[in-house]
């Protein structure tokens, strides 16, 4: 199964990495829906700037995307069509390098790959006055993406080797689901008063 940036943003960037699959599992059963805090993780554009990713259009990053694959679409990215050259003040709103970075940068990011800058409001706001290439920042967000997607595409690649388990754990969760929407739906039947089949009073 491919699974696009975006959809793994959504719904597992700030628990997939600590969980176990037992874990992850009984997260997505339970009745408390988890969302990221993250406001920038819930919708992703694509890399061309459109709306939103989609495989027909190719402007996806994928968990399974080797690094070289990753670094070729985070440098063709779409950004601000007007900052032009590097003094050109440049927007960030609206600009999908930026907004990835949102998403996933963090205060040890910079001072990893990029030590010049202490957060991403300094960045912004260089990038805002001009002076700052989209090159730089490019090659910043790509650093910060292959950092964080390393560690996912090998343990991918670890359950890709543990399909048997895989489907286990599927059909685990899968049973406990159906068991949760059945209880559900019978409460609905009953508020509801169409519970004909369970409600003895019908017959009186």
């Amino acid at each position: 199964m491919v699974i696009c940036l975006s959809v793994f943003c959504f719904f597992f960037f700030f628990f997939f990495k600590q969980k176990t699959a037992y874990e992850i599992r009984l997260s997505l059963v339970g009745s408390e829906i988890v969302l990221p805090q993250n406001s920038a993780c819930l919708r992703l554009p694509g890399t061309d700037g459109k709306a939103k990713m989609s495989k027909s259009l190719g402007n996806c990053i994928y968990l399974s995307d080797e690094p070289e694959d990753i670094k070729k679409k985070i440098m063709s990215m779409y950004t601000d069509p007007n900052h032009l050259r590097v003094q050109d003040p440049g927007k960030v709103e609206g600009n999908p390098v930026f907004i990835y970075l949102d998403a996933f940068s963090r205060p040890e990011h910079f001072a990893e790959f990029l030590p010049e800058y202490q957060n991403l409001d300094e960045l912004k706001a260089h990038y805002q006055r001009g002076g700052l290439g989209d090159v730089k920042v490019k090659k910043f967000l790509n650093s910060v993406m292959q950092a964080e997607l390393e560690p996912i595409r090998n343990r991918r690649k670890e359950w890709e080797q543990r399909l048997r388990e895989v489907v286990e754990i599927l059909k685990e969760g899968s049973a406990v689901a159906e068991k949760t929407a059945a209880a559900t739906l019978a409460e609905v039947r009953k508020s509801m008063k169409i519970d004909y089949f369970t409600d003895d009073n019908l017959l009186k």
